[in-house]
């Protein structure tokens, strides 16, 4: 029996006319709610619509992931060669029979196929901003700069890559630690331009902070994006029941732990770079200093918000942050003391990226006064001296 190539263009029309009929019923909804409104104020409706289907998408690939859905079909882009599970009933139907739980199952091509569909209607919405973006650009000036929607359009073929690559490459753990950080960032991308178009509408400027509120914000923004890519190791090296319980991991406040083995980067699932199999050591050091550094990034994301509300700016982030910073409490420790329930893993993922979406949004939503510039400058400057 022949076997099948990782990589077949041959369905990839039909696989984009499919991503197509996903995004246009975002832009028809967009232009029949607003047909007076001016082109930015359709742009901005719609740059919200894909951010909205871009979180989507950043869950359902971590259901895919937790569902061992990610070679459910073993090609890119599509199923045995097909546009859908459909026409590749056969071969699903044979690696089945094989192995009735492995990770080819008609379930599991339905979930990965669905996860491409939705990732290439976020595409072309994307592109559809970009592009709307320089032609009002070029006809009335716009209110938003079209470099960043033509940036976020690069990054999104990046992430096209990256998530060919994690078929092709049998879900290397790098690799798809990588596209699961390279969705986060799409949503920064996205969350950066809707307060643009918010910004505009407002005719407001972003509020006024002190210099070392801003330094805390992009501090813990900085500390979120280590924990995130930290969480990601764990989650793409199976990790999490390494330890079953809290606070401490089988039994002990520092377990066994093989660290120059978890964290050697690049290597296949579940082996070393030598071919040999990972670990328990390795994986317990996995898990154990992203739950370590899970203190450290509640720790700042608490002191941030506390500062916010002495401060007395941007409350609604501020109550954001903290329902958030909760929720990815209840939901790390159900994942560890109730042996990795799926919905608590798929909202513990969403929550990190909702955290990005509403740091994003602070930030953006955020500014260093002139004068607080200058004070700081000139303290600078007198402890130099």
């Amino acid at each position: 029996m022949a076997t099948q190539p990782l990589l077949d263009l041959s369905p990839v029309l039909h696989v984009m006319l499919m991503g197509l009929v996903v995004a246009l019923g975002p832009i028809a909804w967009v232009w029949v709610r607003n047909p007076k409104a001016v082109a930015t104020r359709r742009l901005q409706a719609l740059t919200l619509i894909t951010l909205f289907l871009t979180f989507d998408l950043v869950l359902f690939g971590s259901f895919t992931r937790l569902t061992d859905s990610g070679l459910g079909c073993p090609d890119w882009p599509g199923c045995y060669g097909n546009a859908s599970p459909t026409g590749a009933h056969e071969e699903i139907s044979r690696a089945q029979a094989v192995m009735p739980t492995g990770p080819v199952t008609h379930a599991k091509a339905w979930i990965e196929m669905i996860h491409r569909y939705l990732a290439t209607g976020v595409g072309v919405l994307i592109a559809t901003l970009a592009l709307t973006t320089w032609l009002e650009r070029r006809r009335s000036g716009g209110t938003i700069h079209p470099w960043w929607p033509t940036v976020t359009l690069a990054w999104v073929c990046v992430q096209g890559a990256f998530g060919a690559l994690t078929v092709t490459m049998k879900l290397f753990p790098a690799i798809v630690t990588l596209h699961l950080l390279g969705g986060v960032v799409l949503l920064a991308l996205l969350c950066k331009q809707a307060v643009a178009y918010a910004q505009a509408e407002r005719g407001t400027p972003a509020t006024s902070v002190s210099a070392g509120l801003k330094g805390l914000l992009i501090a813990t923004t900085a500390v979120l994006w280590l924990q995130i890519a930290l969480g990601g190791w764990v989650s793409t090296n199976y990790a999490v029941l390494a330890c079953t319980e809290f606070p401490k991991c089988q039994g002990s406040w520092w377990p066994a732990m093989d660290f120059s083995q978890g964290f050697e980067v690049w290597r296949a699932l579940g082996l070393t770079s030598a071919g040999d199999h990972i670990s328990f050591a390795a994986l317990s050091a996995i898990h154990y200093v992203h739950r370590l550094f899970a203190y450290v990034a509640f720790a700042f994301i608490v002191a941030l918000a506390i500062q916010l509300n002495k401060a007395k700016v941007l409350p609604l982030q501020t109550r954001w942050l903290v329902a958030l910073a909760l929720m990815q409490l209840v939901t790390g420790l159900s994942n560890v003391v109730l042996d990795w329930p799926l919905v608590a893993a798929v909202l513990h993922t969403g929550g990190a990226a909702a955290l990005v979406v509403v740091l994003t949004w602070t930030l953006c939503e955020s500014r260093v006064a002139a004068g607080a510039l200058a004070t700081a400058a000139s303290n600078a400057r007198r402890s130099i001296a």
